[in-house]
């Protein structure tokens, strides 16, 4: 898909809730969502670039990204010790 076609089609989404009004409360529940994978990104991508001096890498990819952003540092903790100990 091109560009311009992503960008009116976002463009149309908030016009539409704008016009109807959304639903407070799934919009609350995906906006938390969204905060939460995002900071689980920023945890998965800060431990690659403190853990790479003693070879640790997580990738960054759906399923870690939801386990640390959801479960926190205890999730970030937790693929790390997965990674050192169960993963050759």
């Amino acid at each position: 898909m091109s560009s311009a076609i992503v960008i009116s089609v976002m463009i149309a989404l908030v016009v539409v809730l704008l016009v109807i009004g959304a639903p407070s409360k799934p919009m609350r529940f995906i906006g938390q969502s969204a905060v939460k994978l995002g900071i689980g990104i920023l945890f998965l991508f800060f431990l690659n670039v403190f853990g790479g001096a003693i070879g640790l890498h997580i990738p960054i990819n759906f399923f870690t990204v939801v386990v640390a952003g959801f479960l926190g540092v205890f999730g970030v903790a937790s693929l790390s010790a997965i990674h050192l100990f169960l993963l050759p």
